[in-house]
Order: C-alpha cells, then structure tokens, then sequence
C-alpha cells in the first residue's frame, strides 16, 4: 500500500511539474501579445526559448490567424499592413505619400504603400500590387529615420517632416498637385516645424536653393 501510495505521489509530482511549465509558457506567449498589440512574432517566441512546434499548437488552440512568415494575431485585430510590412523587412523606412500620411502632412490616405531601401537590398519578397520601392544611396538612406505610430497604433520606421519635405520638393514633377500644396502648406504653417534641419537636409541632398524658395515665400 505504501507503495502503492508512493508511486501516485510521484506521478501527481510530474503531471503538476509538466502542467506548470506549460503554463510558464502560455503565459509568456500570452505576455508577449499584450505586449505588442496582439501580435506575435516567430522570432520573438523562439528568443524566449520556446520550440515552433509548441507556437504552432498554441497558436491553432488560440484561433490567432497568420498574416505573413512568421506573423499571427489575435482574432481581434486588424492586421496592420504597415507594421508587417516592416516586420517582414527591418530595411525598410516608410517615404513618401505614407510616410506624409504618418505625419499627418496628407488630407487624404494614401494609395500606395512608398517604401525607402538601401541601395542594392533585394527587396523582391516585398512585392505588392500597392507598393512602391525607392532605392536610396547608403549615406542617405537613414537622413531624418523616426519612429511614429501607425493608424493602428503600432510604432514604424519613417523619415521625420523634414526629410519628408526635402524629398517632395525633390520630386515635385512626380507629385500630384494637391498633394505637394497640402503638405508643404501643412508644414510651414505648423508650430513643430524645424527649419534649420529642413535646411541641412535640404543642403546633403543638393536641393538647397529649390527649398529656400519656399522657405521665403510661405514662413
């Protein structure tokens, strides 16, 4: 009987040592979706020691969807097509009519997704029918990189108001006309504007004279 006795106390022991490590990593799974907004991440998990084989299980017995490689979110979620399209590719910086769009420079969404990469990334795995790449020499490339929230709340990699401007004006012939006058109205009339690094930029990107004039004209 003590034997007997013995054995089952064994066996609850293991069962409930089994049972708490699940539950250690349920909750850090659970940890990291709140942390981020009910996403979560492959390469977040397995940084935390946890195997793919586990994540998938959890994640088919949580009902999370997958957006992207290595990508889920909750059932709650909007996926955020920004914030992935970064987490897809850590090379990428939000330009042009998006990143405008960050920094509330546009009065209307934007209708292509503009995106900055170095020159020589390969940015083919990111092609999409709305996506417009800009390859951008390496001493540029990171000019005025911010971090800004998306609609969704997440935080992404774009260029600040400055470098926005340098590289509108840059391309104004490219640019519809509603667009360039809203955001260059916006931003001259804006309280956080700073026009000494507009300058500096404008200057690294041989520009100088074509953003002074509207320097002078609107401030």
């Amino acid at each position: 009987m003590y034997l007997l006795c013995r054995l089952d106390v064994i066996i609850f022991k293991r069962e409930s040592k089994k049972w708490r490590f699940v539950m250690d990593k349920n909750n850090i799974l659970q940890q990291l979706i709140e942390q981020n907004n009910g996403y979560l991440l492959t390469s977040m998990v397995t940084r935390k020691g946890i195997t793919k084989p586990y994540l998938a299980k959890y994640v088919e017995e949580n009902g999370l969807q997958k957006v992207a490689r290595g990508i889920y979110v909750t059932d709650d979620v909007w996926p955020d097509e920004l914030y992935i399209m970064q987490t897809r590719s850590n090379a990428v910086i939000f330009s042009g009519e998006t990143a405008l769009y960050l920094h509330n420079l546009m009065d209307r969404e934007y209708s292509t997704i503009c995106v900055s990469v170095p020159t020589g990334y390969n940015a083919s795995h990111l092609k999409t029918n709305n996506l417009q790449v800009k390859y951008v020499s390496r001493d540029l490339y990171k000019m005025g990189v911010c971090m800004m929230p998306s609609s969704s709340g997440n935080m992404v990699w774009t260029y600040d108001k400055e470098r926005c401007i340098c590289d509108l004006i840059a391309n104004r012939n490219r640019t519809e006309v509603q667009i360039f006058q809203t955001a260059i109205r916006e931003y001259m009339s804006g309280k956080n504007r700073k026009l000494s690094r507009l300058i500096e930029y404008a200057e690294r990107l041989g520009i100088r004279d074509e953003v002074m004039k509207y320097v002078e004209v609107l401030v």
